[in-house]
């Protein structure tokens, strides 16, 4: 049977740069199968951003069972994210390309189609209240 799950990725910096965090939320027919976060203590906005998609895909990729045969869509609040990833913009910024690398090497892993939307920021909330829980607990 074919999974479908839906991933909402977030990351932001108070100062851009400076301590930030990175988070996704997981659903799986609704419902949240795995949720995480992580703190920087200096970090800019679009690398956070990026963070949260890693590791989104990183839980996915140890959690394979979860999407075998199936469809991820990644939703960020992100315009830039969603569309370097989604192959629509290139990656000039040279501290990006790593992580965009990172993303490229977890996607392989995975071997499902995953796709990436910018979503606006209320149709984020769950990841996005994640980073400022997680900020705000740190600072």
């Amino acid at each position: 049977m074919s999974q479908f799950l839906r991933v909402y990725t977030d990351g932001g910096a108070r100062g851009n740069p400076g301590p930030g965090a990175s988070a996704f939320v997981i659903l799986k027919n609704g419902k949240v199968i795995s949720k995480g976060t992580r703190f920087f203590s200096k970090i800019t906005n679009n690398v956070a951003e990026y963070q949260g998609v890693v590791m989104a895909l990183s839980w996915l990729s140890n959690n394979k069972q979860e999407v075998e045969g199936g469809v991820v869509a990644v939703y960020t609040d992100s315009q830039l994210v969603a569309r370097q990833l989604g192959g629509l913009y290139k990656i000039k910024s040279a501290h990006l390309k790593p992580l965009a690398e990172t993303v490229a090497e977890l996607t392989k892993k995975l071997s499902v189609s995953v796709k990436y939307f910018s979503v606006p920021r209320g149709k984020n909330r769950l990841a996005d209240a994640l980073v400022n829980k997680e900020i705000d607990e740190n600072i």
